[in-house]
């Protein structure tokens, strides 16, 4: 029976990368809590899946202090932007709602969290795997890459969350990152389409730079790749399956995790398949 990752929290139900959501997701009883991590301006590490404070599910109440010259904040890099800056924001709606219209509930007033508070609030729950995915971009520096996967490491360690944790990354650097400053924790090597001429080249350079996982997109997620990935002595987590169907497929394969926006859904089609 694979694991059931809820996505973002669960991305189709609450808001995403909030407090609300992956309590939300946990309460639906999932394996494992994804979310994403980036850096602030003052090297604090808040939940975002985008670089760029993103208008679809953030929304601006004031400036942080008078005659801000970054106000709005809606638009400007999160590296830009300070924690005292983030922590004005709203993160608890989706604009559009959809593809989520049918399932989506706004929370609105939800701030954007802090990995701190993240850690603190799940250090108390019941026993979930922490997928916490370091958002990075090409152009940051390699000291960058490290002060954020170093910087998550330690919070994580910080918690004692660090035995529940597995770093990921599409960005490489910080799989190899990780290794180096925390060889116990997981790593998860994402893949998606077109990032690799050959994704089961892709499976064996995952497995040279030691992940334990290759994490692959559903347009990616072949059945050669699964078993090549199988043969090298790696597991598969499928990202993002919502559509019922797939998830049976997958399932099916044999693959280790499917990451879902549909906890709920996917804990049905699984029940009703052992069942």
């Amino acid at each position: 029976m694979p694991e059931i990752h809820g996505h973002r929290g669960a991305r189709a139900l609450r808001p995403e990368n909030t407090l609300p959501g992956l309590e939300y997701a946990l309460a639906l009883g999932v394996d494992a809590l994804e979310f994403d991590v980036t850096l602030t301006a003052d090297g604090g590490l808040i939940l975002a899946h985008d670089l760029i404070v993103e208008a679809r599910t953030i929304l601006d109440t004031g400036p942080a202090t008078d005659a801000d010259p970054l106000f709005p904040y809606v638009g400007k890099r999160w590296s830009e932007l300070t924690l005292k800056q983030v922590a004005t924001l709203d993160a608890g709606g989706r604009r559009p709602p959809e593809p989520f219209q049918d399932t989506f509930q706004a929370i609105p007033g939800t701030a954007v969290p802090t990995l701190g508070q993240v850690c603190a609030r799940l250090a108390g729950a019941r026993e979930v795997t922490l997928a916490v995915e370091l958002k990075t971009d090409p152009s940051w520096p390699d000291a960058a890459v490290r002060r954020l996967t170093q910087t998550a490491l330690a919070t994580l360690a910080r918690h004692r969350l660090a035995g529940r944790a597995r770093i990921l990354g599409f960005d490489w650097r910080v799989l190899r990152a990780a290794a180096a400053a925390e060889p116990a924790v997981p790593r998860v090597a994402l893949l998606e389409q077109g990032s690799w001429n050959d994704p089961v080249r892709a499976a064996a350079e995952a497995r040279d730079i030691g992940a334990a996982w290759l994490s692959p997109s559903v347009p990616v997620a072949s059945p050669g790749l699964i078993a090549a990935a199988r043969e090298m002595g790696l597991k598969t987590a499928v990202w993002t399956v919502n559509d019922p169907a797939q998830m049976t497929e997958f399932a099916d394969r044999g693959v280790d995790a499917i990451v879902t926006d549909r906890p709920d859904l996917l804990r049905q089609v699984l029940d009703d398949r052992s069942g």
